[in-house]
């Protein structure tokens, strides 16, 4: 009779486990996503995110993603060291594909992705054609603030160059002494384009950063000789 009980009193114990362990919560991962739908038939859209693609079932037009990476969207190394003409070759590849006119059949809202995608394009092209620009994004990327032309405060010797050329430029009075002024801006960017390159390739952001503070001073000399030249 003790044996039956026993065996009674066990079943009893395993049956309890079995309920608590059905009322006890289950780990459960994180839930996947939904699969991106075409905003005109519904069907599933595959293609890389933030990339201009289309419905692969009616061919219509997606619309861009947010916050899409300059450098993939160009088809680019995220590097500050760039491929010009791959640049160019892609950009105006996207252009041909997206440009607003291809689409003036089209529904209005996909003449509005074509725009938004055109104009992205157009964005993407000239921030990373442009050295000062590109550097910039570069920094985004990686979680550094902005340069600011107070990054190189401490440098009295380039601050006193500076002036110098500001000088020189509001003393020009004809086209030789601006065009004197022009070479010297132009050779101090390229070498400063270069110290920015080693910069990034040894991972020295905070370096690169003082150092695309300094080209921000050669971007406003630039803008200065432009209006100087302008024909009044």
């Amino acid at each position: 009779m003790q044996a039956a009980l026993r065996q009674h009193l066990g079943g009893a114990r395993w049956a309890l486990r079995v309920s608590e362990a059905a009322l006890r919560p289950r780990c459960v991962g994180p839930a996947s996503p939904p699969a991106p739908r075409c905003w005109s038939c519904g069907g599933p859209v595959p293609g890389a995110a933030g990339l201009p693609h289309f419905c692969p079932s009616c061919r219509a037009l997606q619309p861009p993603g947010p916050r899409p990476d300059l450098f993939r969207l160009m088809d680019c190394d995220r590097s500050f060291s760039l491929d010009v003409q791959r640049l160019q070759r892609r950009f105006r590849s996207l252009q041909r594909a997206l440009h607003p006119d291809r689409f003036g059949q089209r529904p209005p809202k996909e003449q509005h992705y074509s725009e938004q995608h055109s104009s992205l394009v157009n964005k993407a092209y000239q921030t990373l054609l442009n050295p000062l620009s590109r550097g910039l994004y570069l920094l985004e990327l990686n979680g550094v603030e902005p340069a600011q032309e107070t990054d190189c405060d401490a440098d009295s010797e380039f601050l006193t160059e500076i002036m110098e050329i500001n000088e020189k430029l509001a003393e020009s009075k004809n086209e030789d002494s601006l065009e004197e002024t022009e070479t010297l801006i132009k050779v101090k960017r390229e070498e400063l384009t270069k110290e920015v390159t080693a910069a990034f390739e040894r991972d020295d952001l905070q370096e690169a950063k003082k150092l695309l503070a300094k080209m921000k001073y050669f971007a406003n000399l630039e803008d200065k000789l432009k209006n100087k030249k302008m024909p009044s």
